[in-house]
């Protein structure tokens, strides 16, 4: 059981991370923790995922409250932060080789200060994660791309070419996942942490590839937006410098 290799005030500092109570140093410090054990991160994310469900079920019997939609965007903040240490391979340290990320993970899930301000918007990208679960990729990059041609928010915009260009990159096809992510990082307004995804993914999908300049460029973008992915660029900085 997890719950047997957690201490308690690890789970204290967890508790208070999903309810949005931590500073930025203490989420370093907690992020430091979590990346070490894998029973502690998987602890974070049972109680990440329980909570965005039970506030999910909320949200649909339509009773709303200050205080319930905080606590939805926060379990939702979690599963977004989860979402980047779960698809990144943690190497040892002393070794210093890095592997591109296998897949990225979807999921239709913002925080408050995200891209997704409607529930239509949320419809769409739930819509086309069901249709790759199920194996129809294809038909699920040709919702998004549609969305594109209606899209007028930039950030909305972006979001669509994010998915785009993971689908893809889930698919291996690498090359077209770099030219819808690099449409991402093109757009200057969209907020810090689309861009931040944007130039990470497109980072990865070049170390796919081999194109290891541009991979590390990207990256190097990723880290000096000094956000969400800042730490896991700097180790595949220092390890692509190595190479």
């Amino acid at each position: 059981m997890i719950e047997s290799h957690i201490n308690k005030e690890l789970e204290e500092k967890i508790d208070l991370y999903i309810n949005g109570q931590l500073s930025r140093e203490e989420v370093d410090e907690l992020w430091a923790e979590l990346i070490q054990d894998g029973n502690q991160l998987d602890y974070l994310k049972t109680v990440a995922n329980t909570k965005a469900v039970i506030e999910s079920e909320r949200k649909k019997s339509k009773v709303f409250s200050l205080k319930r939609s905080w606590s939805y965007a926060a379990a939702a903040v979690v599963i977004l932060l989860v979402a980047v240490l779960t698809v990144v391979n943690y190497p040892n340290t002393q070794s210093q080789t890095v592997e591109p990320i296998a897949s990225i993970e979807l999921d239709y899930y913002r925080s408050e200060d995200g891209v997704i301000g409607n529930d239509s918007q949320q419809e769409v990208l739930k819509n086309a994660l069901a249709l790759a679960n199920r194996g129809n990729t294809s038909e699920a990059i040709t919702l998004l791309e549609q969305e594109v041609q209606n899209a007028s928010s930039p950030n909305w915009t972006a979001e669509l070419y994010l998915n785009i260009g993971s689908l893809y990159y889930n698919s291996g096809d690498y090359q077209l996942a770099t030219q819808n992510f690099q449409k991402v990082v093109e757009k200057k307004e969209v907020d810090i942490l689309t861009r931040e995804k944007g130039y990470w993914y497109l980072g990865n999908a070049y170390f796919q590839m081999n194109q290891l300049d541009k991979a590390q460029q990207a990256i190097q973008n990723a880290y000096q937006l000094d956000g969400a992915y800042r730490r896991v660029a700097k180790h595949y900085l220092d390890a692509l410098a190595s190479a």
